[in-house]
């Protein structure tokens, strides 16, 4: 096989890997545009022109469905592959992968079946494509497109757009400029009367991109030939005219073999008066052979934007696959290794969203400078310290004897229940908190890139990581309960001690004696019990913020540190303990994703083969 047949050859390939893939984003758009950059030959005709004829000769198989009045009803992409010699000639269809044909009047009926699943068992017609492609070591490399045939009328069944609906849809494959026109006239009819090359003349005035072909000489009048056609005189095309000989109906109804009607045209060409000077470039066999040879010239023309547009989606496939994430290896070993890689990503989204690089750490400073502040100042020791609360307090712990000098059972019990009001917002800092922290293990795992593959290992994760914010929360809570209870187990003895010595340097002021000596003066006077309120008070208000200072540090050591140093310790441990089997279940993807990333490498691995192949004819050039 030649370098431009093995490049001919990876056109096909190309061609049917963009059907085959389907739609797929911006990537498909890349296949679009290689598509197009990509020459293909269009079948064009009348109805009952000899389309058909025309490709069952190249093919050298009788695999088209026939019949009277329109008879393809929808495009026909049929790409012929070039294979050893000797080996089996089959055809596939894209609707029915991985089933192999070798029966070619099986191919004429699933063509018609095809046909009649779309448009119905009517006349109708659809521009749905169907994707033929034919192994055989009779065939040369090329794409032909099989169009429904021209009209100028519509029939019985059909509407009466049908004429300009075969037309437009004709038009949406010969108008591209790498289109390829192979435009059908019947010899025994008026060429200035040919459907064919009149489209062919309005999207090609040139004539560049059109090859002319000549079918039905054997039926035209005796002493008439198409010489004048055949010549270019008539109309004159930048390529030869070809003329073909088809099977006649009898050979068609005794199914005279495709090989034996190529012998039979190469003779009757060969002793013909009119044409035998043309032999050599008359037939089926020198039309394909003609139309692979302009293939490749124009792939040949076409190789740098070829090669650009492949290297430029190679790039975006490229990315796209980093997107989706590679496949996943199926030892035990590596797959641990995915997870613990996949842990680690998301643990470091999670401590920047702690540290400052993302958002939401920020609101942990808010439970401390906002939230706390709020609660301890909404706490009820105004009504804990009222007047009558004071006094019944005293009284009931001075019991059935009075104090002497100062009502310290009264005072430790005024505190240590005052203290106790601490416990609620220590608790709620404690809540606050894991609720941040909750927060951001979900915000971090649907910000992780990689684990969005893997859902069931999101899930796992989450289980994980909550049941250890709910640890952590449980150690910050018995903290900074233990916080306060420190400060009701043993109260600031200088802070009371003080007291009398700052009445004293204030001069003797009437609210508080100057000395124990004159207290039982007001001992059980209401001054003297507002001025236990407010001594409480004061000492409530200075542990008050020694709290607000240390139970953040007790939250943030008891949960907000163990999360970023252990968050998933206890996970790690179990993870390790998993089987093959259980570890394989933690990375069962999304099938919708694994099935994007098979059509991604599919697509990836075409394009890194096509470019091998583009740069090897290159260099062959």
């Amino acid at each position: 096989m030649t370098t431009m047949e093995s490049l001919i050859g990876l056109v096909n390939r190309i061609q049917r890997a963009c059907t085959v893939l389907g739609d797929y984003g911006g990537v498909d758009n890349a296949f679009s545009s290689l598509w197009e950059a990509l020459p293909s030959v269009a079948v064009v005709g009348g109805q009952s022109s000899g389309k058909s004829s025309v490709l069952e000769s190249i093919v050298g198989r009788d695999f088209l469905p026939r019949g009277s009045g329109i008879v393809t009803r929808r495009p026909l992409v049929l790409q012929l592959h070039k294979t050893e010699d000797g080996s089996q000639e089959y055809a596939e269809f894209l609707h029915l992968p991985k089933r192999r044909f070798s029966d070619f009047a099986v191919v004429r009926k699933e063509i018609q079946d095809e046909t009649d699943r779309i448009t119905g068992k009517t006349k109708q017609i659809s521009p749905v494509p169907i994707h033929l492609s034919i192994y055989s070591p009779n065939v040369v490399n090329l794409t032909l497109i099989d169009l429904p045939g021209l009209t100028k009328v519509a029939v019985e069944g059909q509407p009466e757009s049908i004429v300009q609906d075969i037309e437009t849809m004709v038009r949406t494959y010969v108008e591209k400029p790498n289109c390829i026109i192979l435009a059908i006239s019947p010899a025994n009819q008026d060429i200035a009367t040919s459907d064919a090359i009149k489209l062919a003349r309005e999207v090609d005035p040139s004539g560049e991109r059109t090859f002319g072909v000549l079918t039905k000489l054997d039926l035209m009048d005796k002493g008439t030939n198409a010489l004048d056609v055949i010549e270019g005189r008539s109309y004159r095309l930048q390529h030869p005219w070809v003329g073909i000989v088809n099977r006649s109906q009898a050979d068609i109804n005794k199914n005279v073999d495709m090989i034996v009607a190529r012998r039979k045209e190469r003779e009757y060409f060969a002793t013909s008066p009119d044409y035998g000077h043309l032999a050599n470039k008359m037939g089926s066999e020198y039309l394909a052979k003609l139309l692979s040879k302009h293939l490749e010239s124009a792939i040949r023309a076409r190789i740098p934007s070829i090669t650009s547009l492949i290297n430029k989606t190679i790039d975006e496939l490229e990315s796209e696959m980093d997107h989706l994430g590679r496949p996943i290896a199926v030892d035990a070993g590596a797959q641990l290794y995915t997870i613990l890689e996949l842990c680690r990503a998301f643990d470091k989204v999670f401590k920047e969203h702690l540290d400052g690089g993302r958002p939401g750490g920020d609101r942990i400073y808010g439970v401390f400078d906002n939230q706390l502040p709020a609660a301890l100042r909404k706490l009820p020791f105004d009504r804990h310290l009222s007047l009558q609360n004071v006094r019944r307090v005293v009284s009931e712990a001075d019991g059935y004897q009075p104090h002497l000098i100062a009502p310290e059972q009264g005072y430790r019990r005024l505190i240590e229940s005052a203290l106790n009001y601490f416990r609620g917002p220590a608790e709620a800092s404690a809540d606050a908190v894991h609720f941040v922290l909750k927060e951001l293990v979900r915000k971090s795992i649907a910000e992780t890139q990689e684990l969005r593959r893997f859902p069931s290992l999101q899930a796992e994760l989450a289980a994980a990581a909550n049941e250890a914010l709910e640890r952590f929360r449980e150690d910050s809570k018995k903290t900074v309960i233990r916080l306060v209870d420190m400060e009701s187990s043993y109260l600031t003895v200088d802070f009371f001690r003080r007291l009398p010595q700052e009445v004293e340097n204030k001069g003797g002021n009437p609210a508080i004696p100057a000395n124990p000596a004159s207290s039982t003066v007001d001992r059980y006077s209401e001054m003297h019990f507002r001025r236990i309120g407010s001594n409480v008070s004061s000492y409530v208000g200075m542990v008050s913020e020694t709290l607000k200072n240390t139970i953040p540090k007790a939250v943030v050591h008891c949960q907000v540190k163990e999360a970023k140093q252990s968050l998933l310790n206890y996970f790690y441990t179990q993870i390790g303990k998993k089987e093959g089997k259980q570890l394989s279940q933690l990375l069962d993807e999304d099938p919708a994703l694994m099935e994007r990333r098979q059509q991604c490498a599919k697509r990836l691995e075409l394009y890194k083969a096509a470019r091998d192949e583009v740069d090897s004819v290159s260099w062959a050039r």
